[in-house]
Parts: structure tokens; sequence; C-alpha cells
């Protein structure tokens, strides 16, 4: 996806009045530089990350181990862990020290049977793992439980360029049905590009899968972070991090109580122009019945940014009682140069602290 090209006609419904503080848990910038796109365990690779994080080493992308769980690191798993399948649920255990049968989430997610009926969950233990995954339509029914989102987290760094698209530089591709994801961070730690930037859309995850549902997770990233793609999906109490379009695609999708975070450029007092955008929807047709609504929702961090950008021209956004820092521009929303797409918005006059 271009950063200047055809994304969200916003509907702004039934806002509350907005907060005065603006919202940042982490550091504005994120991530560090990183020059080559393969695997790096350099500690200058790794994100920076909320400071829990930062103990934990990182992880590679080995094939699963099995073997004797005699290392003192494994001291504080239980003995009966994981516990046996039962008829409805089974569980792979990942665990960077060897203290699992898998060391990476791949493997652990390659190991799933295809079209299992059960609910299979890939538990995965602190630290961060730097790998990509893919959790391919044959794999329905699976979980990724991680161990809080500042203590767990899937990273990679490729970029529309690097990929060859957008698209494809998704750290975590889901293409599965019922996909869960709770206590866990999806991120792309490519370089945050400039506006402007050619090909450096890079996306954290991709979710292509219908019924998809994430708790308490964090999407990191600048431009593209998070693709919603197609299918109908729920996040709950997530932290999402961007600069430009950081959520965008053409799902259905409702965002509870989530942070929505803006690393956008900063500007100066005094002057007004835009650096970034929360949304890029993509509805082709008014008969399609997709688009996001975020509900209880707060939005702060740095720029001056859209709620939205028409990525596609029956785009639909709307947020509902939700808070805003005065990083959002007045105007709301943005028609991407084209005018006929402006009849089907509406707003409701913004109030800032």
């Amino acid at each position: 996806m271009q950063m200047m090209g055809a994304k969200t006609t916003v509907l702004i419904g039934a806002l509350s009045c907005c907060i005065s503080a603006t919202i940042v848990l982490f550091p504005a910038h994120l991530f560090h530089p990183i020059t080559s796109k393969h695997r790096t365990q350099s500690i200058n690779a790794t994100p920076s990350l909320p400071p829990r994080l930062h103990t934990f080493r990182s992880i590679s992308n080995d094939d699963h181990h099995c073997h004797e769980y005699n290392t003192p690191l494994c001291d504080d798993f239980p003995p009966d862990f994981p516990p046996p399948d039962t008829l409805v649920v089974s569980i792979f255990c990942v665990d960077p020290n060897g203290c699992c049968n898998f060391t990476s989430v791949q493997a652990a997610v390659d190991a799933v049977p295809n079209f299992s009926e059960k609910r299979n969950v890939v538990w995965i233990n602190k630290g961060i793992y730097f790998e990509k995954v893919t959790v391919p339509s044959s794999k329905p029914n699976i979980t990724f439980q991680g161990q809080g989102f500042e203590l767990t987290a899937i990273a990679w760094n490729d970029t529309a360029k690097s990929a060859q698209g957008t698209f494809n530089s998704a750290s975590v591709s889901v293409f599965a049905a019922g996909f869960i994801a709770k206590n866990i961070s999806f991120m792309n730690v490519a370089p945050i590009p400039r506006p402007g930037a050619v090909d450096a859309q890079a996306v954290a995850i991709r979710i292509n899968g219908d019924q998809a549902a994430f708790w308490g997770c964090g999407f990191f990233g600048a431009q593209d972070t998070l693709h919603d793609d197609r299918g109908r999906h729920y996040f709950k109490e997530c932290y999402i991090q961007g600069s430009i379009d950081f959520i965008f695609g053409d799902a259905r999708s409702l965002y509870e109580d989530c942070r929505l975070v803006s690393i956008a450029d900063p500007v100066p007092a005094g002057k007004r122009y835009i650096t970034g955008s929360v949304s890029a929807h993509a509805r082709e047709s008014e008969d399609d019945n997709t688009g996001y609504s975020f509900v209880h929702c707060s939005i702060g961090g740095t720029g001056q940014i859209y709620l939205g950008r028409a990525w596609r021209p029956y785009s639909r956004v709307v947020f509902a009682y939700s808070s805003m820092s005065d990083v959002i521009s007045p105007e709301g929303w943005n028609d991407w140069n084209d005018p006929s797409r402006d009849q089907y918005a509406f707003s409701i006059p913004l109030l800032f602290s």
C-alpha cells in the first residue's frame, strides 16, 4: 500500500469528551534500524520494547527440540506441563531454552494436524521470537497463548521492498479460520519510514482468516502495522502502535477498549500539517458489510494525524465513545484526493481539551 494513493471515509459517532493527556506507554520511536532483512540476534537489532522484554534473550528460529528437561532454566516449569491432550484441546509448548518440545513458533504451528477440529493451543513462553510465522488455511482453531504482551513477542523486519509487496511483509500471517491470540505482541522492527518513503511499508501481522480474536495483544510497527485484511475479527484491550494507515484492510472488525498510539512525526508548535493516519479501510461496494468499529478506545501519541483515509470508494470506519488527544486533526478524515468519496462521510465535531 503506498503512502499516498487510493484508503477511509470515517464515520465519527457518539464521541465522548476527549482527554487532554497524550497516551503513550512505550517510547515514541520503538525500533532500532535493521540493515538486513535476515534474522539477527544482535542486541542492536532488537526493538526498544517495554522494560521487561529487554531482559529476555533473542530466540532463534530452530526446529523443534525434544530432550531431557534437566537444565536449571527449566526449574520454574511445573513437572506436568504441558498437560496431556484431551478430546477437545491439544497444547504445543514453545520455549527458547528447550524446556518444551519446540523452540520456534513456526515449528509448533507445523506440528498441528491439518484441519483439526480441536482447539490447538500454541503456548509460547516469555521472550522475543525472531522468526517469520505463517498459519496456513489448513490449520484452523489455533490459539497463540503468550505470557503478556510485554513479555512475549514475535518479530521480523521485512518491508514491501524486501518481501516484494506490502502484504507479504507481515511478520505473522494468519490465513486460517478460528485463530485466537492472547497476551502476546506482534512486531515489525524494520526502520521507521519517513513520509513519502517508497516500499517501506512493514506489516506486523496480516489477518486473512475468518472469526479471529485477540485479547490483550500488542501490535508494533510504523506504516501499515496491522493488516486487518479479510473476515470477521475482534480486538479486546489491545495496544496498537503505528504512524501511517497503521490499521488497514477490508475486514469487518470490532475494536473494544483498545489503545491506539501514533508515532507519526511530531509537528512543530504553530505549524499545521498531517504526518499520519490511524486507519485505511478498503470497502469496495455499498453492498459490502465490512468496516471497522472502535468502541471505548483511546487515541494519543505524536504527530498530527487523521482518524482515517479513504483507501477505497466505500471505506467505512466508526469511532464511538472514544477519547482522543489533540494529535487528531480537526478534519478527522481524508478522501485520498477523490472528492467523490466525500458523499459517503459524515462527522460529529470533535472536542479537544
